[in-house]
């Protein structure tokens, strides 16, 4: 049986020409009939550390009775020198959030896969509390169902205030145990199974971004503090919309 929340998520693998990068993990986000790929931004390209991927490849299932038949999609991240992904800035600043557009009419016809849709987007964050049990759901590390090509859940909880930007930032805290790989997966929430999610029953609450540390700790004697940055997933709508 196919859980369908594992079928909205797919590994990000990065290379520059032939050379393989990163891994790293993503989601697919529809709107109104366009599909997009949903990472972090620094997936696709970090000054900082001079990580600077030329394309990337996403894994789809293509055989819904056999779910170990998947295919690998490239997908060029430049177009005569410029990006082809979209990514945002808010008040904030930067926003560790991008959106790729997928061309579904280049897909195998027979991939199998959910999208999160403007439907899955929480509009009411009164409604989530501190301390609400969510899932990460990602590729820590690369690692996966080798078999079936599925990927893992991470238990989290709802650190900061849901709906409140953390130090101004476009992101909440969630507090769980995360690693490298795991960056762009989607934060969810359990939803009540509705017409508008269809089978896919979970609230998008953010985009996992990266751990967070604080520059103070004594490396030596202090423990990080687990603690994560997820941005708030509704930036979605903006870089979903021409």
């Amino acid at each position: 049986m196919l859980e369908p929340l594992f079928m909205a998520a797919t590994p990000v693998f990065t290379f520059q020409g032939a050379a393989p990068l990163t891994n790293a993990s993503g989601f697919f986000y529809r709107r109104d009939q366009r599909l997009f790929l949903a990472t972090s931004r620094h997936v696709l390209l970090d000054e900082a550390s001079g990580h600077r991927p030329d394309r990337i490849e996403i894994e789809l299932h293509i055989d819904r009775q056999d779910v170990a038949q998947t295919v690998r999609y490239s997908i060029n991240l430049y177009n005569n020198g410029l990006s082809v992904w979209r990514e945002a800035r808010d008040r904030g600043g930067p926003v560790d959030v991008a959106a790729i557009e997928i061309d579904r009419a280049a897909l195998p016809k027979s991939a199998v896969y959910r999208a999160f849709e403007p439907a899955h987007q929480v509009r009411d964050a009164d409604a989530v509390e501190i301390g609400s049990n969510i899932l990460i759901v990602g590729f820590p590390l690369g690692f996966q169902d080798r078999l079936h090509h599925m990927p893992v859940a991470r238990h989290a909880i709802v650190a900061s205030s849901f709906g409140l930007r953390f130090e101004g930032k476009g992101y909440f805290l969630t507090d769980a145990r995360t690693h490298r790989g795991i960056s762009g997966a989607p934060v969810v929430l359990r939803a009540p199974a509705t017409p508008e999610v269809g089978d896919l029953p979970w609230t998008l609450l953010g985009v996992h971004s990266t751990r967070l540390d604080i520059g103070t700790r004594d490396l030596q004697l202090d423990e990080a503090l687990g603690l994560n940055c997820s941005w708030y997933a509704d930036v979605l709508d903006t870089l979903t919309t021409d």
